[in-house]
């Protein structure tokens, strides 16, 4: 029985680990390319506003008499907006790339709120570090605007993706090692 879920673990670790690796790999490719990786972003983002905009035809079919009118409003505004990010994709990536100055502009913002907020506590300077860096990347951002589309988000995603391959390959590679030197069911 130990055999079994051994190889189990260590089967559903090669996978992990190769799905890990790339991960790291398109990180590494989309910091390498970010111009190619941000239209590949917005070619996903306007996919998923079509779908979007499919689910609330459909739920419109099953809404309430009154909440129609706004399903179906709702989805012809997210499939017209899909529709249009992957026919300009140049365009929907700067869009794209404004949204996120914004989204960072208003979480440094309530990072460093948050940081004054939790003042006594330990660690709570790391907030204030975390909310400076935000907003400068915001204005890095927004400030060279729309230029800045070439790079932020296709490097933004890249750096995700190798932060979050490494870490999955060595939380991967600590299970393995787990259940190698202490296997289940021994003592």
């Amino acid at each position: 029985m130990a055999d079994s879920l051994t190889d189990r673990v260590h089967q559903a670790t090669t996978w992990s680990i190769v799905l890990s690796v790339l991960m790291i790999f398109a990180g590494i490719l989309a910091i390498l390319k970010p111009p190619i990786a941000g239209l590949a972003v917005t070619a996903v983002v306007g996919w998923l506003l079509i779908f979007s905009g499919i689910f609330h035809f459909a739920y419109a079919w099953r809404a309430e008499r009154r909440s129609v009118i706004w399903e179906i409003v709702l989805g012809v505004l997210y499939a017209a907006t899909g529709v249009y990010l992957l026919r300009n994709p140049v365009v929907g990536l700067a869009s794209l790339t404004l949204a996120l100055a914004a989204y960072l502009l208003f979480e440094g913002i309530i990072e460093l709120v948050l940081a004054f907020q939790t003042r006594p506590a330990p660690g709570s300077g790391w907030l204030v570090f975390d909310g400076v860096i935000t907003l400068l990347l915001a204005f890095m951002i927004g400030a060279s605007w729309p230029w800045s589309s070439d790079w932020a988000v296709g490097t933004l995603v890249g750096v995700s993706m190798l932060f979050s391959g490494a870490s999955r390959l060595m939380l991967s590679i600590g299970v393995r090692h787990a259940t190698w030197f202490h296997p289940a069911g021994a003592h």
